[in-house]
């Protein structure tokens, strides 16, 4: 081999190894999903607000209360539902809605205790005296009563399960707790607040007579349903 040769293929291998790394293409790596991009936000958010305004027990009993008390002695009440739920809803994406979904004891618990509570609840309302009676006595849920009916309201169990089913990844589960969290209070503020707001002004028009008995009697029968898909309803 020459001595031109040799220089000139020293010269390709020296140019070779002078190639940067960036140049070199790499293998393409899939990006991992965003647990909280805008799509799935959106998506969660059209989630929380159908079943926040649908009828339900929380929004019968909001109305029931709404027409009797009015609007500021049910604000706690209100308060107690919304932020009852976010921290339910906080805590089952945090991992307790899997310890739910695996306990036999438990499912059942909250399904006899709900039926029972629910039950009450829809005989208390249809049979509440009208405001001014004689017999009209009796008060709103508390704040810590209305959080604490969150935890065996069926409804508020199913919309939990299915947002954890449906939008938690598992990728990052703190960050996806608070945003259904956050997102669920601003669906459940918009809500709870119409339903009050509509028991009240259906106050003024029920009276105390036969329309306030119906109309007690169809925010007890929402409620009451609420025990037929508690009974029916496989939370395994």
């Amino acid at each position: 081999m020459t001595a031109l040769a040799l220089a000139g293929e020293l010269a390709l291998v020296a140019a070779a190894q002078a190639v940067p790394a960036a140049s070199v293409p790499a293998a393409s790596v899939p990006a991992a999903p965003d647990p909280l991009g805008a799509e799935t936000l959106l998506a969660l958010a059209a989630f929380a607000f159908a079943g926040s305004w649908t009828p339900g027990p929380n929004n019968a009993m909001l109305a029931a209360s709404g027409a009797r008390f009015g609007y500021r002695a049910t604000l706690p009440h209100l308060l107690g539902v919304t932020i009852g739920f976010c921290v339910m809803c906080f805590a089952i994406g945090l991992g307790l809605g899997e310890a739910f979904q695996r306990s036999a004891i438990l499912r059942e618990g909250l399904r006899w205790a709900g039926a029972a509570a629910m039950l009450y609840i829809a005989w208390k309302i249809a049979t509440a005296p009208a405001p001014g009676s004689g017999r009209a006595r009796g008060r709103p849920l508390s704040f810590l009563e209305a959080a604490g009916f969150q935890w065996i309201n069926p409804k508020a169990w199913m919309m939990c399960l299915g947002v954890l089913a449906q939008f938690a990844s598992g990728a990052a589960p703190v960050q996806e707790a608070a945003a259904a969290a956050a997102v669920f209070f601003v669906s459940g503020l918009s809500s709870t607040h119409a339903w009050t707001l509509f028991g009240k002004a259906a106050g003024r028009w029920l009276g105390d007579g036969w329309r306030l008995r119906a109309f007690n009697l169809g925010m007890a029968g929402l409620v009451a349903m609420g025990v037929v898909a508690l009974m029916t309803e496989d939370f395994g």
